[in-house]
């Protein structure tokens, strides 16, 4: 069996990229392969026999941030960190995940120039927008998609001209033509964002599109599901309450409805909009659930919906309602439609066409009939793990 290495910044239950990376590292356990985890030293990271070679701790706060503005372009000793790690463990496979700031692109070279196999994981668009999102004011942006210097022009890095700067100037030295030399094949979940990459001059011999998958214990738990008819059906919004997630426009278009609207999570917009529909009584916010009030809300919900007004790369929220059979409403846009076969596992509209939206909702209330057995039955299998971890050691 190879020995496969896999690194991010984090290593705990951070974020997304955090999750997918974990649960790879679990897969390749369970099937034999030995592995290591490289990150950022942090106290919250689960425990590593090779904690001790972890990269140090930086900061973008306070007198840090000039050790970590280094580490961001390489310098320091993110190097010699990762060196260690590599004499150390003697990887034949590196998979990389969410590596910029906290750590550095200089170890993907190092990887290869020390004879590995090198595959990338991409959670998000940085390798095309400096800015992470492609999103500017609101509202798709691809500006820096050929011209990464606009990011300088627009500020739309944490709408800071230092951020801006140092946003640039890592572009510049991690572009395209220096990344692709040292990594075999870029993952991406979505086919949206393998092309916007392509789009951006990457190559496309370089990109190989794997869907996230859903692990095997939520799966099973998932076919075990007994969906009930609630007194008073609805429909739902997981996720977070932010401008780039379109929750203004599925309110908006909600509060003229005469259905019962369950809003899950929490954001910067939580206490506006709380106080902005308080008087409406189809629209009911609970705040974060835990995994299980999510499951049990999804589950017996008539659909889900995912109002995105941004580049939606390939969101578990709609996998993990459609495993569970529950069809989702969701924005043309980003990797969404990828996901949802429109008429049959779900209904799809044009992002921001609040006519379009609120059509699609009304009709699954009062004309469309889903059958949630076989849309958790075929989703189950096409976002199965073992369908991705396939693909995925298949690029060994």
């Amino acid at each position: 069996m190879k020995r496969i290495l896999l690194v991010n910044k984090f290593y705990y239950t951070r974020g997304g990229d955090c999750l997918v990376m974990m649960n790879t590292e679990r897969m390749l356990r369970e099937a034999g392969y030995e592995v290591a985890v490289y990150a950022m030293s942090y106290e919250q990271n689960v425990a590593s026999e090779y904690a001790s070679c972890f990269a140090s701790e930086v900061s973008f706060a306070g007198k840090g941030i000039i050790k970590a503005t280094m580490r961001s372009l390489g310098m320091g000793d993110i190097q010699s960190s990762f060196n260690h790690m590599l004499q150390t463990f003697r990887p034949d496979v590196v998979h990389f995940h969410n590596i910029h700031s906290y750590l550095s692109p200089i170890i993907v070279k190092q990887a290869y120039n020390y004879g590995c196999k090198v595959l990338w994981t991409m959670h998000d668009y940085k390798l095309i927008c400096p800015s992470y999102n492609c999103l500017r004011n609101g509202t798709t942006c691809e500006l820096c998609v050929k011209d990464k210097s606009q990011v300088l022009r627009t500020r739309c890095m944490k709408n800071s001209l230092p951020a801006s700067v140092l946003a640039y100037v890592e572009a510049l030295k991690w572009n395209k033509d220096v990344l692709q030399k040292y990594v075999h094949h870029f993952i991406t979940p979505s086919q949206f964002m393998g092309e916007k990459m392509i789009q951006a001059g990457y190559a496309p011999d370089k990109i190989t599109v794997i869907c996230n998958s859903i692990d095997k214990k939520k799966s099973d738990s998932f076919a075990q599901i007994n969906r009930t008819t609630p007194s008073t059906p609805y429909y739902c919004y997981v996720g977070r309450l932010s401008q780039e997630k379109g929750i203004e426009d599925l309110l908006a278009v909600a509060a003229k409805l005469p259905y019962t609207l369950y809003v899950a999570g929490a954001g910067p917009l939580t206490e506006t909009l709380q106080k902005q529909y308080a008087d409406n009584a189809n629209i009911i916010f609970t705040g974060h659930l835990s995994a299980q009030q999510v499951v049990d809300l999804v589950s017996n919900a008539t659909a889900t919906v995912i109002p995105s007004i941004w580049y939606e790369n390939n969101p578990l929220s709609v996998i993990e309602s459609l495993c569970m059979g529950t069809p989702v409403i969701g924005a043309r846009i980003g990797g969404i439609p990828e996901l949802i076969d429109h008429g049959n596992t779900g209904l799809l509209y044009d992002s921001g066409n609040l006519n379009q939206l609120q059509a699609c909702i009304t009709s699954v209330f009062e004309e469309m009939q889903f059958d949630n057995q076989a849309i958790a039955q075929k989703s189950q299998v096409r976002f199965s793990e073992e369908k991705h971890f396939a693909s995925l050691t298949s690029l060994f």
